[in-house]
């Protein structure tokens, strides 16, 4: 479906009809408190549900508890080798290009504000990191997996969210739209997916349409679990990119929360990174990947290491070389990869599952595997608009 300012407009009003019926239920009879409670327990599919939820919350998670029926698992398992193959660089775009996107976007900056203090930006970040590793394990869709609970849970988030800024008049919905509106879900898919690919084609990273294509696919198997409106969606990645450029043309800007946002996204990784020396690294990276006008306006600092990290792609051509001519060095940089990933999620984690729960207040002020042929390497589809 190739959208137009016209259907993008119908899509800022819409919400998840599902999710926010369930949480208003949930406020209206007081039970809000008793469901986070009760769902810190329920953190694996299938696990019986505990005695005690009440019944709009049972009902909604009887209803969210499988995946659609036209999910293809072949696909699926291509998605996972997919990401198998690319872990750290999939975590560097999600890090330093998928999250800053979002911040580009004024609204979107002011919602993720909203949810929590913006002295916690390793919740957050724990949280996408988490979310994702749980997608791309095996088991994602069986019994005792974590992610589809932290779906379901996600989708009642978000639905509180836009249930508490309605409620008390702090969001102008004449102006901004519906919060967390299906528009900016979509939007939000395409950053965790397309924008993805397009950073990993920058840094050097070789991708096969194939492999392209079916990590694209996980996403939009994901957006169905989080209640976005299957029939709007792009279903391909030509499809993807002309959405992606009509809604960042539509709303990307600079803003106090997106600045602030970020702030806290580099200091946080400056703390990951050992010593201090590298720390110039963090903007150099988001600078690169978001490029120099939302670098600017969401205050990214210019360093000395802009020009060093364009030789990024250069380093990881000669690690594919080795990865290509030696099936040692290439499992020994696949369990780097994980280890690496693990690492990075731990340090954020400390070692916790991360929780979704119904927040009962906002903020007062919220502001595939293997060597891919050269003739066969993916190209991200051409820019939409000038």
């Amino acid at each position: 479906m190739i959208h137009t300012e016209a259907s993008l407009d119908t899509l800022r009003h819409a919400g998840d009809e599902l999710a926010d019926a369930t949480v208003a239920a949930l406020f209206e009879r007081g039970e809000v408190g008793t469901f986070n409670t009760l769902m810190r327990y329920v953190s694996t599919a299938g696990a019986p549900l505990p005695d005690g939820l009440p019944e709009v919350a049972w009902e909604y998670l009887e209803a969210t508890r499988v995946p659609p029926s036209w999910v293809d698992w072949g696909e699926m398992e291509k998605a996972r080798l997919f990401f198998i193959d690319n872990n750290v660089h999939i975590s560097t775009a999600l890090s330093f290009a998928a999250m800053p996107a979002c911040y580009v976007v004024p609204r979107v900056a002011k919602l993720l504000s909203a949810t929590h203090g913006l002295k916690y930006p390793s919740k957050r970040m724990a949280e996408t990191g988490q979310f994702t590793v749980y997608l791309m394990r095996p088991d994602a869709f069986e019994a005792g997996s974590r992610f589809v609970p932290a779906a379901q849970k996600v989708r009642l988030l978000h639905a509180s969210i836009r249930h508490h800024l309605k409620r008390e008049n702090r969001w102008d919905t004449e102006a901004l739209g519906t919060p967390i509106c299906q528009e900016d879900m979509i939007g939000g898919q395409m950053f965790f997916s397309m924008l993805v690919l397009d950073s990993l084609h920058r840094l050097g990273v070789h991708l096969s349409t194939e492999g392209a294509e079916a990590y694209y696919y996980a996403w939009r198997v994901v957006g169905a679990m989080l209640g976005v409106d299957q029939e709007a969606v792009p279903k391909t990645l030509d499809e993807a990119r002309a959405f992606l450029d009509l809604y960042m043309v539509r709303h990307m800007g600079p803003s106090e929360e997106g600045a602030v946002l970020t702030r806290q996204l580099i200091d946080l990784y400056e703390e990951v990174v050992p010593g201090t020396f590298f720390d110039p690294v963090v903007s150099a990276l988001i600078r690169h990947l978001v490029g120099d006008t939302c670098a600017d306006w969401l205050e990214v600092p210019r360093t000395p290491w802009d020009t060093v990290v364009k030789a990024v792609p250069h380093l990881l051509g000669v690690l594919e070389t080795v990865e290509d001519r030696s099936p040692l060095g290439a499992w020994a940089l696949d369990r780097l990869g994980h280890l690496t990933t693990v690492l990075e999620l731990s340090s954020l984690t400390r070692g916790r599952v991360m929780h979704y729960a119904i927040p009962e207040h906002l903020k007062k002020d919220y502001g595939v595997a293997g060597t891919v042929p050269r003739a066969r390497r993916w190209t991200p589809p051409a820019a939409t608009v000038s």
